[in-house]
């Protein structure tokens, strides 16, 4: 048996849309991520839907979803700003969920992660539109997290060396 998906109406796009922010606020990301993906089939290039994709998969790198899903709708995105600063919450929220699983290496790992987004972030400052400092704000996140999270370090060169005898 065989089903098949159901499209939405454009006309229906604005109700889905605080049907999505009520599932993030519900913190059911995989339901925002399905009305998403609704919308983004009746309209392609709908960027607040595309923004809300991208929140919802982020919400789930907790939960094993690999960043590059995320990845894959950054891409899709227009705005150099939004491109920086999305890019930025992708690292950001990886790097969360790095220091979460505490593995062998993590400290390194979440450390690049957030540098990583420290320097979308930078960039996105730099683009902002007037009036909006929400890059600023997920620096300074990453500057607190950086400065709780003290065993959060750079690889030592010697790591790096090891690899690269490998």
């Amino acid at each position: 048996m065989s089903f098949h998906l159901k499209p939405i109406s454009k006309e229906s796009i604005p109700a889905a849309i605080e049907k999505v922010h009520r599932y993030r606020n519900l913190n059911e990301p995989a339901e925002a991520e399905s009305i998403c993906l609704d919308i983004l089939d009746a309209e392609p290039h709908h960027q607040e839907a595309l923004v809300l994709l991208l929140l919802a998969r982020t919400d789930q790198i907790d939960d094993g979803m690999n960043p590059s899903r995320a990845r894959e709708v950054l891409i899709k995105m227009s705005g150099e700003y939004e491109l920086a600063y999305y890019a930025g919450l992708i690292y950001e929220r990886t790097a969360k969920a790095i220091i979460k699983q505490g593995r062998p290496g993590s400290r390194y790992a979440a450390y690049e992660h957030l540098r990583m987004a420290m320097e979308h972030y930078e960039r996105a400052e730099g683009l902002r539109p007037s009036g909006i400092d929400d890059a600023i704000l997920r620096y300074n996140t990453c500057v607190r997290l950086l400065s709780h999270h003290e065993d959060l370090q750079p690889r030592p060169a010697e790591a790096y060396e090891a690899v690269m005898n490998e």
